[in-house]
């Protein structure tokens, strides 16, 4: 019996190890990016019901397994409020090196707003280089503006 949405995940994660699967192989099946349906598929998004049986059939899940993915996660997937793992740690690094940057760029383009993580697509790639190969991520977010009232 399935208690929570993270012991499907760890079944997705073990099934995937076992089977050898990339998850660009699973997004191919859905015709979505990697970026989402990994994000899905660690508990980070919610799958519609057609999307959630093909990822049970993949994955070999049972149909209480496929319920729990069709249930609006909790996101934020971090046990800690500074993340530990070296590179979701460096993430943290730039955020807190450049963020001000961001927001301060972002404003000067856009005015006062935020980027959406709703309205939102990533884009991970390597990218080959001389000196060591590059990972190259692009984020684009729609721009929300703040409103008067």
């Amino acid at each position: 019996m399935i208690i929570n949405r993270q012991q499907v995940t760890e079944q997705i994660i073990a099934s995937k190890v076992r089977k050898g699967l990339k998850w660009s192989q699973v997004a191919d099946k859905l015709e979505l990016s990697k970026e989402w349906v990994t994000a899905a598929c660690l508990g980070q998004m919610t799958f519609n019901k057609t999307q959630a049986e093909l990822i049970g059939d993949i994955f070999d899940l049972t149909d209480e397994a496929v319920a729990w993915l069709q249930i609006v996660p909790a996101k934020g997937s971090l046990s800690t409020p500074v993340p530990t793992d070296p590179l979701i740690y460096r993430w943290y690094e730039i955020v807190n090196v450049y963020g001000s940057t961001i927001k301060e760029l972002i404003h000067e383009e856009f005015g006062d707003g935020i980027m959406s993580a709703i309205d939102f697509s990533m884009d991970i790639q390597r990218e080959s280089n001389s000196q060591g190969d590059r990972v190259k991520v692009v984020l684009s977010g729609k721009f929300l503006p703040y409103k008067n009232y």
